[in-house]
């Protein structure tokens, strides 16, 4: 039922024409790749094929303003496993929105979302206040509503995978 190649399609048929972007399979690291000379697509790429890695970088680009879909992987820093606990709340401010519209997003394929700290030589623990801060953001998006093209992704998710199902603010729960 969850298979990465029905994202790629949906998000290929959804955003390639609108906002010149596919989503990519498979590489070692997840990247964003604005087009180039030898390439005339921005591509978002996602790791190993793991449905949840594209519903995440799908969100870091619904995220990332127009400038910064213009820059590899929107010109942010990213800091491997090992990061230290000042580094790590760095980390979290960062993906509070990305992981809130992730969340949005595999409630909206009938999908399992994991809060990921993204730090396994800390042992991935996530913190309470990591996880109300996402939480807190989903309530936001649902109340005052997703940016335009989260919006439209949830949307395509949504008519795919829970046809007759509308999404309800009550499936998120801490």
């Amino acid at each position: 039922m969850h298979q990465t190649e029905t994202l790629i399609s949906l998000f290929n048929q959804t955003f390639l024409n609108t906002f010149n972007t596919q989503l990519v399979c498979c590489e070692p690291e997840p990247i964003y790749r604005p087009a180039d000379e030898q390439y005339p697509h921005h591509r978002i790429v996602f790791a190993h094929g793991f449905f949840a890695s594209a519903l995440h970088e799908i969100a870091h680009w619904c995220v990332a303003g127009e400038k910064r879909r213009l820059l590899e992987d929107y010109g942010y820093w990213y800091e491997p496993d090992g990061r230290s606990q000042q580094r790590q709340a760095e980390f979290e401010k960062v993906e509070v929105k990305p992981q809130a519209l992730e969340w949005i997003f595999s409630q909206s394929a009938a999908f399992q979302f994991h809060f990921s700290a993204d730090n396994i030589a800390a042992d991935n623990q996530i913190s309470d206040r990591f996880k109300n801060a996402i939480f807190e953001q989903v309530q936001n998006y649902l109340n005052n509503g997703l940016p335009e093209r989260a919006a439209m992704w949830q949307h395509a998710l949504e008519s795919h995978f829970r046809s007759n199902n509308p999404l309800q603010k009550s499936e998120f729960t801490l």
